[in-house]
């Protein structure tokens, strides 16, 4: 343990000395002997008769380390411990974070003040993390919101998150003291030496948040801003101050984003409260907002859904007859479980589709085992869960929940349900679709449309099927490549499961990167994305939504009506008012929905591709999942969630594409490039039929897929964009390459992308297979 530096006359007297350093010296107590050291002697023997007279309170430790600068002759205790471990530990800790820094000091008296402040400062962050009791808010912290509130001029609103003792080099000198992150501030105060130090940054005004390591720092959090560029170093647990930054870092940039206060935000603690809230709460409730927020994107759930807890666990897979190890997530209306070994499987129950929870029976084989069944007559078993009662207790609680919140919605929505009903009860529903399926219901466009309660006409066919190319006879083969894929997916569903409670694994993204068949590409998408949950428990949410923006106009209205035609105007379902009218339904809904981002350009693009697969209320909720959860604050009027992505780009651009770099950056294309693709992901940059497949891949893997397709394609032009001389050279060449992207598998004949830079007199690339292409872009990053 460390201990208040205390002055020590007789360094050698009855210690040995184990370890030694300019600075520091790690002594055993002679006699002592717990971790096979000798201590034989008359010494030895003095020492042992003591400590078995002396009651434990007198007792020496029989380790401490001793601080002394190199000119003087006086020590100080600086820490102490009971075992080798223990002292070894305090060693390295101060052999990683003070040696190096000990040797800028020009002077013995700034030495001993850092030292002695930087232990004294340890020691009272260790007190606090240890006297706070979770329901405790204790008197050290109160002094602490007193004396944040005073030295920084902060309002009683401000509140304080938590403090750490740490260094901040001010010039080549670091100044020991306080580091404190409030809601809204990083704040830092020092005074030593009749020397001030004091520093204020907003959250708002971070530009980047870093864990560097140098000769120097060997670990250090560098905080920058757009005109200055801070360090902090020698922390007692760098990791858990770093990942407070980053949460508060976040908050306050999605608050920037939103135009909206903390009050707002549902999922943080209400910030009002005249009593100061507890440090302990404040800081559980960010770590509990953090992992809502990775559990909500590892399992594509609603925006709004709260972790409860997590379990490891194994999993009963059918498929290949084992016991798989992982973990299991439960939250209000979802059990969600995914494997220890990555893409081995997980698995999504939503508690909607649950019928049966209840504990088998126990064995020596299979301890403290759990079944659930669900309405589609499969049925998951878990095993090896501690505290299975707790757990039972609570799904059976949020069960319970889920069902009456399913009454009251029937009783609601009325007739609603029924297609709620074709979606998840009937087992055919993805298995049923064929390319060669009767059309002639499709002959009048009007008859795919529903009239609701406020007759309000929303579309109940894929725009594909309403509006599709009659295919030659050269494109049999085609077709029967889509048979053979459907057939594929058939097999899929039989052995793991169909809909959202199938068992996910290598084999299912395999068969995505091979090609959603055209058919089932819309429902795929809706299950794959996530979207399906949100239309499941948000029944007649769509209807009401069109119907009350119906003749509504804004900003937002005006700026889809002047896109609807430019929104893939050569595919023939676009080409009439019946395409254009549930484009503008979906648009115009969601920028009722969301005002926050109302309607940015390029989602046109994306909505008309949506609406060619899926039906208009799945496209709109695909559309909803596009935008709010798997590319979030990408489609504003600042796009600002696609800048920050550019900037990672340009990060993976710097390691996977090296010797393309400083060239990119001279010609300033990334930023270009990356902006249309990643916006529109690469719909309007590649062939349709092509870019189809990206969406695909997206919808299964997220946004990695479009920065691992965007570095490829950088990979296969790197000769030719080095002998580029300025951006529009090296843009017609990228154009060029990615006009060249085929889908041979198409059941389509060719449709030209929207902006084509490919002009009639230039000599076109040689045909690049989509599917190869995606394939290699997974290969670019493993090769590096």
């Amino acid at each position: 343990m460390w201990v208040n530096p205390e002055e020590v006359l007789l360094a050698n007297a009855l210690w040995i000395t184990e370890r030694a350093n300019p600075y520091f010296i790690l002594q055993r107590r002679k006699g002592h002997a717990g971790d096979g050291g000798g201590g034989g002697g008359l010494a030895g023997l003095l020492v042992g008769t003591l400590d078995v007279v002396l009651d434990s309170s007198a007792r020496v430790a029989p380790y401490r380390i001793l601080y002394q600068t190199p000119d003087s002759l006086v020590y100080w205790t600086i820490a102490c411990g009971g075992s080798r471990k223990e002292i070894t530990e305090h060693w390295e800790w101060l052999e990683q974070n003070l040696l190096q820094t000990l040797s800028i000091f020009e002077n013995e008296n700034d030495i001993n003040t850092f030292v002695r402040g930087k232990i004294q400062g340890i020691i009272a962050e260790y007190n606090k993390i240890n006297d706070v009791k979770e329901d405790d808010d204790t008197e050290k912290f109160k002094e602490a919101i007193v004396k944040f509130h005073r030295l920084f001029g902060m309002p009683e609103e401000e509140k304080l998150v938590n403090y750490y003792s740490c260094s901040y080099w001010k010039g080549k000198v670091p100044r020991q003291g306080w580091m404190y992150l409030s809601i809204n501030h990083l704040c830092f105060y020092s005074f030593l030496m009749g020397r001030e130090a004091k520093l204020v940054i907003r959250w708002v005004d971070i530009t980047q948040l870093e864990k560097n390591a140098t000769l120097l720092l060997p670990d250090a959090i560098k905080v920058s801003t757009r005109s200055s560029e801070h360090f902090f170093s020698v922390f007692l647990n760098i990791s858990e101050t770093f990942k407070l930054m980053e949460q508060l870092a976040n908050i306050a940039m999605r608050q920037l984003l939103d135009n909206e206060g903390f009050e707002q935000d549902r999922s943080l603690p209400k910030l009002k409260k005249k009593s100061p809230k507890k440090v302990s709460a404040l800081k559980r409730d960010l770590d509990a907002r953090a992992k809502s927020e990775r559990y909500r994107a590892l399992f594509r759930l609603p925006k709004d859904e709260k972790l409860d807890g997590h379990t490891d666990c194994t999993l009963w897979t059918p498929f290949n007859k084992m016991h798989i190890l992982g973990q299991m997530f439960v939250s209000t209306n979802y059990i969600c479980f995914t494997s220890k070994e990555e893409n081995l499987c997980s698995l999504i129950i939503p508690l909607r589709e649950v019928t049966i929870v209840e504990k088998a029976d126990s064995s020596s084989v299979l301890p403290s085992p759990l079944s659930i069944s669900t309405r589609n007559r499969m049925t998951f078993l878990f095993a090896n869960l501690k505290d299975r009662d707790f757990l039972v207790q609570r799904i059976s609680d949020f069960l319970q929940q889920t069902t009456s919140k399913i009454y009251s919605d029937k009783e609601f929505a009325g007739s609603c349900n029924s297609s709620d009903d074709e979606v998840y009860s009937r087992p055919s529903s993805l298995l049923s679709s064929s390319p060669q399926r009767s059309t002639s219901s499709d002959a009048d466009g009007e008859r795919q449309f529903n009239l609701n309660g406020n007759s309000v006409p929303t579309a109940t066919q894929t725009l594909m099927t309403m509006y599709r190319r009659r295919s030659p006879e050269e494109f049999n083969p085609k077709l029967a490549k889509e048979f053979l894929k459907e057939q594929a997916w058939k097999i899929h569903f039989a052995e793991y499961g169909q809909g959202i409670c199938m068992y996910r694994t290598e084999k299912t993204r395999e068969l995505v990167l091979k090609g959603v068949p055209e058919s089932m590409r819309g429902e795929l998408w809706l299950l794959l994305s996530g979207a399906i949950n949100e239309k499941a428990t948000h029944p007649g949410y769509y209807e009401d939504l069109v119907e009350k923006s119906m003749g509504k106009y804004n900003l937002a209205t005006e700026e889809i009506e002047r896109d609807l035609h430019r929104s893939l105007p050569e595919h023939p379902a676009f080409q009439n008012e019946m395409g254009i009218a549930a484009l503008r339904r979906v648009l115009t809904a969601y920028a009722f929905r969301n005002p926050n981002i109302g309607y940015c350009q390029a989602m046109n693009i994306v909505t008309s591709v949506l609406l060619l697969y899926a039906k208009e209320e799945e496209a709109f909720w695909l559309l909803v999942a596009l935008c709010e959860r798997m590319l979030p604050d990408y489609y504003n009027t600042r796009v600002v969630g696609a800048l920050v992505d550019q900037g990672v780009f340009e990060e993976l651009a710097r390691d996977y594409v090296p010797q393309l770099y400083d060239c990119m950056q001279d010609l300033g294309v990334i930023s270009t490039i990356s902006l249309s693709w990643f916006l529109t992901l690469f719909l309007s940059v590649m062939p349709f039929e092509s870019a189809v497949v990206v969406v695909d891949c997206f919808f299964y893997e997220g946004i990695k897929v479009i920065f691992q397709l965007a570095l490829a394609v950088l990979d296969a032009n790197v000769d030719k964009l080095l002998n580029c001389k300025d951006d529009g050279e090296a843009m017609t060449v990228l154009g060029r390459y990615l006009d060249s992207v085929t889908n041979k598998d198409s059941t389509l004949p060719p449709i030209p992308h929207l902006h084509s830079l490919l002009s009639d007199d230039v000599e076109p690339y040689p045909e690049v297979d989509i599917f190869r292409l995606i394939r290699t872009s997974y290969e670019v990053i493993t090769r590096h």
